[in-house]
């Protein structure tokens, strides 16, 4: 992890994980022009090095913490780290996840299966429970937005542990609201189709055209952030308006 002097909060902060390209840039890149100051969290020092200099932010500003959350205790690790850093926690983004390529479940391994679960659903859970700590001593509230996937609704083969992993977290996206909206703290979950990134190899049939872009899960995740706090949108759904897929099972 990146050591810095700590800093008194001038900004809003805001954490999000999976920084380091993609989805979790275009967030990040959306959050620092927005006023927010950042902890950037991902595996590889290079690639978020490159989301804070489009970011703008001086480093004071934009924390690096390099952790893989599907270690047991990274969660509770990149939550002290941010906050004894800027010493509040406004938005957390929980952004990052994991899948191998598609895979029978029959020949799942067993590592495979639970890093797709700690990554996807157990690292995230934890993290809103952390988060929630300390914005429920904040009289600002906060913000806790999920990143889950179409897969939990189509529940496509070969990736029935992934789709268990994003419908979970859905589900409890919309219990811990029922627990925390007294507390002002919203709970969102954004659930995207197709987007183009790296992560979704090339097709012949997928017209990637068509596909969203990480630039519009970042503005959905402002949307929510500059909802009115009387309103909470507790579930996002996201689709391309015109199907990119030809004949994709």
């Amino acid at each position: 992890m990146e050591q810095v002097d700590n800093i008194a909060a001038e900004r809003k902060v805001a954490l999000v994980t999976g920084a380091g390209r993609g989805v979790g840039r275009a967030i990040a890149v959306a959050l620092a022009r927005a006023g927010f100051a950042l902890c950037l969290a991902a595996r590889t020092h290079e690639e978020l090095d490159r989301t804070r200099e489009l970011s703008g932010l001086a480093p004071a500003q934009s924390l690096i913490v390099l952790i893989d959350l599907a270690q047991e205790d990274a969660p509770d690790c990149l939550i002290e780290t941010a906050y004894d850093h800027f010493g509040r926690l406004d938005v957390l983004v929980n952004n990052a996840g994991w899948a191998p390529a598609r895979t029978p479940l029959i020949k799942l391994g067993a590592e495979d299966q639970d890093r797709i679960l700690a990554v996807n659903l157990r690292a995230p859970i934890a993290l809103a429970r952390l988060a929630a700590i300390r914005m429920a001593t904040q009289q600002s509230g906060g913000a806790i937005i999920n990143l889950a996937s179409s897969a939990a609704r189509r529940m496509p083969p070969g990736e029935a542990a992934y789709a268990a992993a994003k419908a979970g977290l859905i589900a409890f996206t919309h219990a811990a609201f029922a627990e925390l909206r007294d507390r002002g703290i919203k709970l969102s979950v954004i659930i995207p189709g197709l987007i183009d990134t790296a992560l979704i190899p090339q097709n012949k049939r997928l017209d990637r055209s068509l596909m969203l872009r990480p630039e519009d899960i970042a503005a959905a995740v402002m949307a929510i952030i500059h909802a009115p706090a009387r309103v909470c949108p507790i579930e996002m759904v996201l689709e391309p308006q015109r199907d990119p897929m030809r004949g994709i099972n």
